[in-house]
Parts: structure tokens; C-alpha cells; sequence
């Protein structure tokens, strides 16, 4: 994925304050990205990469880190948010209020739906974007995580 799918000025993102500007395709947490996403992390838990001993827990079975969850939010967003026309860069400056509500277990497929929260001149031709993201897991009724997400573009 090289990049948004559409672009819109400042003024028409601003608009969006408060409703939703978009929502992902679903994507598979298979047990392959969650062992390889532990590779490349370092983290081993059982509960990601050992589905027999992970089968004796509540969860039933292997379940995707928290944080590589979270770490599709990007290419969930290319997919989902608009780029802002005019700029000439744009980065991710970080999250507020992460929250890991419910496991996402090998193999269930998860989307991002957000929401334009705010949009903030911070001078020197830069503009902040906060966006409220929820990313949800396919017929379940809890989502996986909540979060506010940071973006800097400079105008």
C-alpha cells in the first residue's frame, strides 16, 4: 500500500469533527503474522506462539499481541482516512488513551473505523489531527482496542 486512497483539504477534514471519515478493510490475524510479528519483537509469550499450552487458558486457544493490533492501524488508515491535499509531509507523532479491551484470537479478522476528533494549527505550517480509532473484531461484539491516534502534517 503506497499511500491514502483519497485526499481532501484541511477545511473538508476539519468538517469531519466528531463523525466517522472512514473504515478498513478486514485483515487476518493468522497464527503465521503472530509468530513472526514474535519474532520480530522478541515477544515469545505462550499465549501468542504456543497454541497447546495457550488452549488450557480462558482464551482457548493463541491470541495476537496488543501491540500488533495497534501496529496495523497504519495500513488500516491508508485504506480508511483520507490523505490532506497540500501537504508536503506527514507523520504519526503518537497515541493517547490506548486501550486493549478484548484478545483478538488466531485467525479472527479485524477493521478500523475512525473518527476525526480534532484538528489543531501548532504554527510553522504544521497541522495536528487527532483521531478517535476503534479497531473491531469480525463478529464480535467487543472491539479490540480504542485509542486516540496523533498525526503531524506540515503544510
Amino acid at each position: 500500500m503506497q499511500g491514502p486512497v483519497r485526499s481532501l483539504t484541511l477545511d473538508e477534514i476539519r468538517a469531519f469533527t466528531g463523525e466517522e471519515i472512514g473504515v478498513s478493510d478486514w485483515f487476518e490475524l493468522d497464527q503465521d503474522k503472530i509468530n513472526r510479528f514474535a519474532d520480530l519483537t522478541e515477544d515469545q509469550m505462550f499465549l501468542h506462539v504456543n497454541p497447546e499450552a495457550a488452549s488450557a487458558t480462558p482464551f482457548g486457544g493463541t491470541i495476537a499481541h496488543g501491540l500488533l493490533t495497534l501496529s496495523m492501524m497504519p495500513v488500516m488508515a491508508y485504506q480508511a482516512m483520507p490523505g490532506v491535499s497540500g501537504t508536503r509531509m506527514g507523520v504519526n507523532y503518537g497515541y493517547d488513551k490506548v486501550r486493549f479491551m478484548a484478545p483478538v484470537k488466531s485467525g479472527k479478522r479485524i477493521r478500523g473505523r475512525f473518527v476525526v476528533k480534532g484538528v489543531e494549527d501548532k504554527g510553522d505550517g504544521r497541522v495536528q489531527i487527532i483521531h478517535s480509532v476503534t479497531i473491531e473484531i469480525e463478529d464480535e461484539s467487543k472491539p479490540a482496542l480504542a485509542a486516540e491516534w496523533i498525526t503531524m502534517v506540515w503544510m
